[in-house]
């Protein structure tokens, strides 16, 4: 009877957890950049003097789904969207180099270069400043260009852009962060100006997961009625036969 329960109680809660994931996921199915978390469970067997035999369910993170999201062109010229595996270097709000595919940049108060959650875009030799009132132009592989009125072209600056070779890290506040500190910058990595990177998330896919984890937590919901009411008829038995 136990070895029923424990799964099913553990089923639940691996169902609740798959649930959360999957609503965050949907939450974000329109976010610039955003990259599908990924969940799986795994059996664990209880340890104990006999228990081994009673197993229960443990989340395991997988990380993220790494496949590319669409392209979309927008013709701004602070957008811009990471080719291939290419990531930007951002400043989090910790202090620490983080990474994003979120290209939709904005000029600050400060007139520096930022993400538009205020984020600064990390430059290859520090802050990326912009001239005020002047025409930026990014080229593919990040580099900046001011342009003001009655003068040339100036370069002020380049776009921090690395190629991980690992799976990257998402942290709490939703950027990414290589497992060994800060990442090189990669000069064969390129960015498409005028454009910005969606979400990789599926509605269609995410929305028959959701509905497939809720039929999952109802069966489970089920199974443990079952056991109690197996519980109930068995100490009626008993109860009779003494």
């Amino acid at each position: 009877m136990d070895r029923m329960i424990y799964l099913t109680m553990t089923g639940a809660k691996a169902a609740m957890q798959r649930q959360e994931v999957i609503s965050h996921n949907l939450a974000n199915v329109s976010t610039t950049g955003f990259r599908e978390q990924l969940a799986a469970f795994r059996a664990v067997p209880v340890r104990g003097d006999g228990a081994s035999t009673r197993v229960y369910a443990l989340e395991t993170t997988v990380g993220y789904n790494d496949a590319q999201g669409p392209i979309t062109a927008t013709g701004r010229n602070l957008d811009v969207a990471m080719k291939g595996n290419a990531w930007m270097a951002v400043q989090g709000l910790d202090g620490t180099e983080a990474y994003t595919r979120a290209g939709a940049l904005d000029v600050d108060a400060q007139g520096q270069l930022v993400t538009l959650s205020g984020l600064p875009v990390v430059g290859e030799s520090g802050p990326i400043t912009v001239p005020e009132g002047a025409d930026v132009q990014i080229a593919s592989d990040g580099t900046l260009s001011a342009k003001t009125a009655g003068q040339p072209p100036q370069q002020i600056g380049k776009i921090k852009l690395v190629t991980p070779e690992t799976s990257l890290t998402r942290g709490e506040d939703g950027l990414f962060r290589g497992d060994k500190g800060d990442l090189d910058a990669d000069p064969a990595a390129r960015l498409q100006d005028g454009a910005l990177e969606g979400s990789n998330v599926s509605p269609v896919e995410t929305m028959v997961a959701m509905i497939s984890a809720a039929r999952q937590y109802d069966n489970q919901m089920k199974l443990l009625q079952t056991s109690e009411k197996q519980d109930q008829a068995a100490a009626r038995l008993l109860s009779t036969s003494g």
